[in-house]
């Protein structure tokens, strides 16, 4: 990987990049709250178990065919995972959460200038733009390989849950970091699992967390919007 691409990978997974990822927590605060989320060895299940069963099964999954179709400037399959990726999110907050950080982000690179002229038109045909849609556009458009972009999504979504299992649960600095690291051999072998699976093989299917995330809707004292 050339010093530039990693360089714009890892500005794009930057927790400072002002997509507002860290005002997140993907139904985890809502676990925490009813105690199914209470140590480290929790925290850890509940992110494996998050990652191998929705995160690799269906987000990381799409958002490895949207990488392909924005580098082949294939409208239709942009267009189409882009809408379903959007049908599957199965609260008004995980809806929210999408659209917002893919708006933020999308707007970011093009006030940026990132991408070719073909390339911002086929972002600028989707009526809404979710996060995986708007980081696949700005991965093409920087020249980032797409297993680095895969995996760096990955990290940033695992490097978020254990933040928010360091100030809510509450861990220690040092229990996040031990935790992180120990979910590098997760994080390969989800990646491996988003590039194998065929198209009817992807199912974000998680009653339980979709339950989670509707009770947060109502949760009464919240740090995170989702």
């Amino acid at each position: 990987m050339q010093a530039q691409a990693l360089l714009h990978l890892l500005q794009l997974t930057s927790p400072s990049l002002p997509i507002g990822a860290y005002s997140y927590s993907q139904g985890l605060e809502a676990a925490i709250e009813n105690g199914t989320v209470k140590n480290e060895a929790g925290a850890r299940a509940w992110i494996v178990d998050s990652l191998h069963e929705v995160v690799a099964r269906f987000e990381a999954p799409i958002l490895w065919r949207l990488l392909q179709a924005f580098a082949e400037r294939n409208a239709d399959g942009v267009a189409l995972w882009n809408e379903r990726f959007i049908a599957a999110r199965d609260t008004a907050e995980f809806r929210a959460e999408t659209i917002q950080m893919g708006y933020s982000l999308s707007k970011l690179a093009i006030d940026l200038k990132i991408g070719d002229e073909c390339l911002l038109e086929l972002m600028q045909a989707q009526g809404e733009v979710p996060l995986p849609t708007a980081l696949a556009y700005a991965a093409v458009a920087l020249n980032v390989p797409h297993e680095a972009a895969l995996l760096g999504m990955l990290f940033a979504w695992a490097e978020n849950q254990v933040l928010v299992c360091v100030k809510s649960v509450p861990l220690g600095q040092v229990a996040g970091q031990r935790l992180l690291l120990s979910l590098q051999p997760e994080l390969e072998a989800a990646a491996q699992t988003a590039q194998a699976l065929a198209d009817d093989e992807l199912s974000n299917w998680s009653p339980g967390l979709s339950l989670l995330s509707m009770q947060h809707e109502v949760q009464y004292s919240r740090l995170y919007r989702s």
